[in-house]
């Protein structure tokens, strides 16, 4: 049977998981909203490059499937309510605007980014070449393709285009951008995750 001190000591230990994990998740939220401040127009789409999913790979592979996705999802719930969050916009225009294929899948993208990482790094602190391999993957299918198959769609439907239409005004241009974000995030979260804080206690 535990003892008060054990119980004391563990609720408290609970409790500082907690803080730490909630002061990462508004950290990373203002990672998010800073990226999406960063913006490069191209002058055929309407859709601008930004880096934005960066901070949605970096969310879900550094601080997890729970975390990441809550620090992603914070932003455009807020956003939605009219804060100027997501590259100096808001409201519900924006959430159901041309871009909002793209916007409601990033808390999904770093949900199953942050899924996989959490799974890697379970029993390693330090990934090998396959594990790198198996999160790049990852990111890619998740931060980039996922992302692409609901907000092509979606922008095609805004506009009425065909889906041909909408590759090229929203998929095509940004690929190889996205590819190379995706690499400088796994190389960062490989880097980087072994030095980040716990923010759940040991799985028993």
């Amino acid at each position: 049977m535990p003892s008060i001190q054990s119980t004391s000591a563990n609720v408290q230990s609970n409790q500082a998981y907690r803080v730490r994990g909630l002061v990462f998740t508004a950290l990373f939220a203002a990672l998010f909203i800073a990226f999406s401040s960063i913006q490069f127009p191209v002058w055929y789409t309407p859709v601008p490059i930004t880096l934005q999913t960066l901070a949605v790979m970096l969310a879900g592979g550094l601080l997890g499937a729970t975390y990441g996705f809550w620090s992603i999802a914070l932003v455009i719930a807020l956003a939605g309510t009219g804060l100027p969050l997501l590259h100096g916009n808001g409201g519900l225009s924006l959430l159901f605007g041309h871009t909002a294929g793209f916007i409601w899948m990033f808390p999904f993208a770093a949900l199953l980014i942050g899924w996989v990482s959490d799974r890697l790094f379970r029993s390693t602190a330090q990934l090998n070449t396959r594990q790198f391999i198996m999160l790049l993957a990852a990111i890619i299918g998740f931060g980039v393709l996922l992302e692409y198959a609901s907000g092509v769609p979606w922008l095609a439907y805004k506009f009425d285009l065909t889906i041909h239409k909408a590759l090229i005004a929203g998929c095509y241009p940004f690929l190889p951008v996205d590819i190379v974000k995706s690499v400088v995030a796994a190389i960062l979260i490989r880097k980087l995750r072994p030095y980040l804080p716990r923010l759940r206690p040991a799985a028993r």
